[in-house]
């Protein structure tokens, strides 16, 4: 399946273009992994060539077997042709029947406090209900450490409201979390 979302350009943000990554992006990824930030928060950056192809590789596998769609985000103001990847949004853990899935997400340090990731998310947000809703999708939700304000900030613009205050789960969730949710129908 080959998916691609576009949004316009509003007064609220970029005309964005999230579509699956493919090898072209490897050297996007490289830029965007020269961010100290980008590095320290991930157990395994990507750093090399080698490094960045088994990250796609794991993206490409999700599509292949519905775990894991997982979309870079473009800047698509050029007209048809996108412009740079300003980041990733995904959405994983959802199976034909369940109900619930989860949103996931990342931006390169020239698309933070823009707006771009909280667009992003409400794109694939709208999508995952209209495309799995009618299969059992009632719930999406978005996670992060309590102490990530952007994070929070980003899950609130989206339209996701807090849940839940969750406990600390090393090594993943060092501190304790936040759980987000938005419901289908609610949108």
């Amino acid at each position: 399946m080959t998916v691609v979302l576009r949004s316009a350009e509003s007064g609220h943000g970029l005309a964005l273009l999230l579509r699956p990554w493919d090898a072209h992006d490897i050297p996007h990824l490289l830029d965007i992994f020269c961010d100290p930030v980008m590095r320290q928060s991930w157990r395994n950056p990507i750093v090399t060539e080698l490094d960045a192809s088994r990250w796609l590789n794991v993206q490409q596998r999700g599509w292949t077997d519905g775990g894991r769609l997982s979309f870079a985000v473009l800047d698509s103001e050029r007209g048809n042709e996108p412009g740079s990847v300003l980041g990733n949004v995904v959405l994983k853990g959802w199976t034909a029947g369940s109900d619930v899935a989860e949103v996931g997400y990342w931006t390169a340090a020239a698309a933070r406090n823009r707006g771009i990731a909280s667009q992003a998310v409400e794109m694939l947000t709208a999508w995952a209900f209209e495309s799995f809703g009618a299969q059992g999708l009632q719930r999406v939700e978005l996670l992060h450490q309590e102490d990530n304000l952007a994070s929070c900030r980003v899950a609130q613009k989206s339209g996701y409201a807090l849940i839940d205050v969750l406990p600390a789960d090393p090594p993943i969730f060092p501190a304790p979390g936040h759980l987000h949710a938005r419901y289908l129908g609610l949108c």
